[in-house]
C-alpha cells in the first residue's frame, strides 16, 4: 500500500553514556556529522527502490539526535521528504536549538527528560540538570510545535511510589500532550548491571513496580492522557504516528549505524553499528528473510502491546495462527480479549504484557 511506511534515522552520538543505556551510542567529540549525513542519504538512495511513494513519517532516534546540527537535520528532512510527522528525540542539554529544529521541519519532539528529581538525574548519570529540563519543556511549549512528548523513567532502585508520584506531579504541571513511560530494566553490559552484580544496587521489588505502574496509568488518565500502548499515553490527536508503524507491523526503512528496518516484502535489514564503518560503506547493510514462524512471532511481539492488539488476519498471512485453548485460558484469566479479528490486552494484562506475549508466542501454530 502506498504511503504506509516510515523512515527511521539513527544518530548514534551522545555527550555521555547513561548508566542504564544499552543502545548503540558513541561518545565522540570529533565526529564528522556532515559525512554521516552524506552516508545516510547514500544509504537511502540505494534502499529507496524497495519502497513505493513518499514516506509517511520520519523519526530521528539515537543516541542523542538533538546533538546533530540543525542544518544537517534540515538536509535530511528535505531529502527524505516525509508527508507527515517528523519526530526528533531531544535532550535538555541541546535546548538552544528548539526553534532551529522546528525551522528544519521537525513537527514532534520527544524530550528525554526521564526525571524531574535531582537525586535520580544524578543517579542516572544524565548530562543535564533540572533547570535545563524545565527550561527545555517550557521553551518547546512556547515554540508552537504541533505535538511533543516527555519521557519518564520509573522503578529505580530505592524509589518509592510516593517519590514517583512527586516526580509525576512536576511533569504534569507542564501539561504534556504525550508521556512515554520507561520501567527501568537492567540490561547486560551496562553500568547498572555491574552494580547489581557487585551488590551495590537492588532492583525494585515486583510488587512495588506494579504499584508504580498502576498509580501512573490512573494519574495519567485523570490528566486526560489515555494509554494506547503499554508505555505510551496521549491526549486525543497526539499519538506517535511513527511508532505506530512498529506496533502495527508496517514497513519502515532503517537508516544509519546500527539501524534495523522492515522492507515491504517482509525482509529485514540490519546496518553495522560502528559509525566510521557506516560512513565508509553506507550501502553495506545485511538483509535477512525471516521464516514464517519468525514473521509471526515478530508480529505478536510488536502489536500485542498496542491498544488495537493483534490483527489475526495479518497473522494468518504469515502462514501461522494461534491455538485456541491457550488463548481461551488467557481470556478466562481476564488478561486478554479475543474476537474473530483481533486479540488484545485487557485488565491486568497491561501489567503482565510480557507474560501474556510469551504465552501467545508459545501458542503459535502453522495454519492448516
Amino acid at each position: 500500500m502506498k504511503n504506509r511506511y516510515g523512515v527511521y534515522v539513527h544518530l548514534p552520538w551522545c555527550a555521555r553514556r547513561c548508566h542504564y543505556c544499552s543502545f548503540n551510542v558513541h561518545v565522540d567529540p570529533d565526529r564528522d556529522e556532515r559525512a554521516y549525513t552524506d552516508a545516510v542519504l547514500a544509504q537511502w538512495t540505494a534502499m529507496r527502490p524497495a519502497f513505493t511513494g513518499a514516506p509517511e513519517t520520519l523519526a530521528f532516534g539515537g543516541g542523542t539526535p538533538s546533538l546533530h546540527p540543525p542544518d544537517e537535520l534540515a538536509r535530511l528532512v528535505r531529502a527524505l521528504a516525509p508527508q507527515g510527522e517528523v519526530s526528533l528525540e531531544a535532550n535538555p542539554e541541546s535546548s538552544e536549538h528548539v526553534e532551529a529544529w522546528r525551522d528544519a521541519g521537525v513537527t514532534r519532539l520527544s524530550l528525554g527528560v526521564q526525571t524531574l528529581d535531582a537525586r535520580w538525574t544524578r543517579f542516572l548519570n544524565r548530562a543535564h540538570g533540572l533547570e535545563e529540563s524545565h527550561a527545555l519543556i517550557e521553551r518547546v511549549r512556547a515554540a508552537g510545535y504541533p505535538t511533543w512528548s516527555v519521557d519518564l523513567i520509573f522503578g529505580l532502585p530505592g524509589q518509592s511510589v510516593a517519590d514517583l508520584e512527586q516526580d509525576l506531579d512536576r511533569l504534569l504541571a507542564h501539561e504534556p500532550p504525550h508521556v512515554a513511560l520507561y520501567g527501568l530494566t537492567v540490561h547486560p553490559g551496562t553500568a547498572f548491571e555491574r552494580a547489581v552484580q557487585r551488590g551495590r544496587l537492588t532492583p525494585v521489588d515486583e510488587g512495588v513496580w506494579e504499584a508504580m505502574y498502576t498509580m501512573l496509568i490512573e494519574r495519567l488518565a485523570d490528566a486526560g492522557l489515555d494509554r494506547y500502548e503499554v508505555s505510551n499515553f496521549a491526549r486525543p490527536g497526539h499519538r506517535s504516528a511513527h511508532n505506530e508503524h512498529y506496533w502495527t507491523g508496517r514497513a519502515y526503512a532503517g537508516l544509519g549505524a546500527g539501524a534495523h528496518g522492515l522492507l515491504p516484502d517482509g525482509k529485514r535489514t540490519i546496518v553495522p553499528e560502528e559509525p566510521a564503518a557506516f560512513i565508509r560503506a553506507p550501502r553495506a547493510w545485511e538483509t535477512e528473510e525471516p521464516s514464517p514462524e519468525m514473521a509471526a512471532t515478530d508480529l505478536v511481539l510488536s502489536s500485542i502491546r498496542h491498544v488495537d492488539g493483534l490483527d489475526l488476519g495479518a497473522l494468518r498471512r504469515t502462514g501461522w495462527g494461534l491455538a485456541p485453548d491457550p488463548v481461551q485460558r488467557l481470556v478466562d484469566a481476564d488478561v486478554l480479549v479475543a474476537g474473530p479479528r483481533r486479540v488484545r490486552l485487557d485488565g491486568r494484562g497491561w501489567h503482565l504484557a510480557d507474560h501474556v506475549t510469551a504465552r501467545l508466542v508459545a501458542a503459535l501454530r502453522p495454519s492448516s
